[in-house]
């Protein structure tokens, strides 16, 4: 646990917060600024600041509390679907730097939350990509 983090205050019980989900490795809140209702954040109660950072054995288990949430949530709040959303880095829109990972509840006819225009790559550009990511593996 990292002291002046405020999501690890949260994960281990310093902060109260709208916990739907909590066991020996995470806390499941809702999130203070939604994008949809219900809108949610699965907090491990370690300090991890990002995905690379993230112990292995942790990372295994965040996708299948996100599938048990995503299941409840979809049956509870009648959503149409639901992104799993998690960003890493400034730059890619996380501000705590503590891993999280969204659960956003999507319902027919709302906003476009996670949504981009398809852009267009070379073949040379990437062989380049592929090249050059598949040297640091």
């Amino acid at each position: 646990m990292k002291k002046d983090c405020i999501f690890c205050k949260i994960a281990n019980g310093e902060i109260s917060s709208a916990t739907l989900y909590e066991d020996d490795e995470f806390r499941v809140i809702l999130d203070m600024g939604p994008a949809s209702r219900g809108h949610a954040l699965i907090l491990p109660k370690e300090h991890y600041s990002d995905l690379c950072q993230l112990d292995e054995a942790v990372a295994a288990r965040v996708l299948p509390l996100a599938k048990k949430l995503g299941t409840a949530m979809t049956k509870a709040l009648n959503c149409d679907g639901f992104n799993l959303v998690q960003n890493n880095g400034e730059a890619a829109g996380q501000t705590v730097l503590h891993f999280h990972m969204h659960i956003i509840p999507r319902y027919a006819g709302g906003p476009k939350i996670v949504a981009w225009e398809p852009g267009k790559t070379s073949d040379e550009e990437r062989a380049q990509i592929v090249e050059a990511v598949r040297a640091e593996l």
